[in-house]
């Protein structure tokens, strides 16, 4: 199984803390919010993203698990 880092829209405050743990990954739009790049975020170490999961205050991240391709 591989996992996709998804947002939670109504969560999201637009802090930033994800987008400073993953600087390379995810950027923030002009209001602060985070803009995903899925392909870049695929590189990322499974331990650096779960940390920006477990660091969100307002709680918006979670890893989802999706089926491998075959």
């Amino acid at each position: 199984m591989a996992a996709r880092l998804q947002i939670d829209w109504t969560r999201c405050d637009g802090h930033g803390l994800c987008a400073a743990l993953l600087p390379d990954s995810i950027g923030r739009d002009d209001w602060g919010y985070p803009v995903l790049d899925e392909r870049r975020l695929a590189g990322e170490p499974v331990a650096a993203v779960k940390r920006a999961v477990a660091c969100c205050p307002a709680l918006a991240l979670r890893l989802e698990r999706v089926p491998a391709r075959t």
